[in-house]
């Protein structure tokens, strides 16, 4: 069987910028640079009224009311309505919004479970959180309510039932991005549009090479301890990260892990596919997928094996004096 020949780059071969990063025995530090590749909050008099409403009243212990499955609300005339009631419910510490399982103080204030674990007393009256006291009659209220996404501000126009909120907040494509480079140093966070101009700016050893199929060289993959390879590249007018890891997964055993980034939206990256190939020694290893999002980052993809992987015996049947390359082809779908 005759193995089609290696793609080969003319020039120079690019550099690509190298982290070392702490291995989980310690040490690290930043690599040699070797190339490679208006809310308020409070609910102390709502909540008598709603309580005189839905039937319910305050109770202490731990109750609990069965979420509702549909959001009920009337076709016309409760929009302003349902913004109102949905305003009684905002955390007076971080305003986003109380929801079940709601606790209040003594004196009927609301807090969000996640602010109240950080208090000693209550952020409107100054009075004891303790003991416990469930508010069920907001919590009847709060499953008949649509809930605005806590990214509705950066553009996100969902509503949800409180139940569903958390999950939807999870992987709302309107959440801030974070800087997609492999590693713990950089702690950047922004919209979308400025993930490019960051990189450019704070990022500039990372080289970007220009076409739908390219060559990829990590150099001395030998190095010790927990590396990254990080490359760009450009085609079909979006912006892909390629990265190689080594680091060791399993204790006593490095592993090399590759993956393909859109710099976009998870929507945008089921349009792409790529394809990673070893090639040499007359071996060849393949691995094609979708690319991710930058949004799911490296560590998913590391974490779920749902990216090249390789030990570093194989590593070294297609390395060359210590160089390997990956041929790295971009297609659409």
């Amino acid at each position: 069987m005759t193995v089609p020949p290696v793609r080969q780059l003319s020039g120079t071969g690019p550099q690509l910028e190298a982290m070392s990063r702490p291995s989980s025995a310690g040490g690290g530090g930043l690599g040699a640079g070797k190339a490679g590749g208006g809310k308020h909050g409070g609910a102390a008099g709502a909540s008598a009224a709603v309580a005189a409403a839905a039937g319910v009243s305050s109770v202490a212990g731990s109750g609990s009311v069965p979420p509702s499955s549909t959001v009920s609300m009337p076709a016309t005339g409760l929009a302003g309505q349902s913004s109102e009631l949905t305003a009684l419910f905002e955390c007076p510490v971080c305003f986003d919004y109380v929801l079940p399982p709601i606790l209040q103080c003594q004196a009927g204030h609301l807090v969000c479970n996640q602010c109240r674990q950080k208090l000693s007393c209550c952020p409107t009256c100054r009075g004891p959180l303790t003991p416990s006291i469930r508010n069920l009659a907001m919590e009847k209220v709060a499953s008949t309510l649509p809930f605005p996404c806590k990214y509705s501000s950066a553009g996100c126009l969902l509503s949800l039932h409180h139940s569903e909120k958390p999950d939807h907040e999870e992987v709302c494509e309107f959440r801030p991005y974070t800087c997609p480079c492999p590693g713990a140093t950089c702690k950047w966070h922004g919209s979308l549009e400025a993930v490019m101009p960051h990189l450019m700016h704070a990022h500039k050893s990372i080289t970007t090479l220009q076409g739908e199929d390219i060559v990829f060289l990590a150099t001395d993959i030998n190095l010790p301890g927990a590396v990254d390879w990080v490359m760009m590249q450009s085609c079909f007018s979006h912006h892909f990260m390629l990265v190689l890891e080594k680091q060791e997964k399993y204790e006593g055993h490095q592993q090399f892990f590759a993956v393909v980034l859109l710099i976009g939206t998870r929507k945008q990256a089921e349009n792409f596919a790529y394809r990673l190939e070893l090639n040499g020694n007359r071996r060849r290893l393949t691995w094609e997928a979708t690319p991710r999002s930058i949004h799911d980052g490296v560590a998913a993809a590391i974490m779920n094996s749902d990216c090249l992987v390789f030990d570093t015996s194989i590593a070294h049947l297609f390395a060359d004096n210590g160089n390997l390359g990956i041929n790295v082809t971009i297609s659409m779908c």
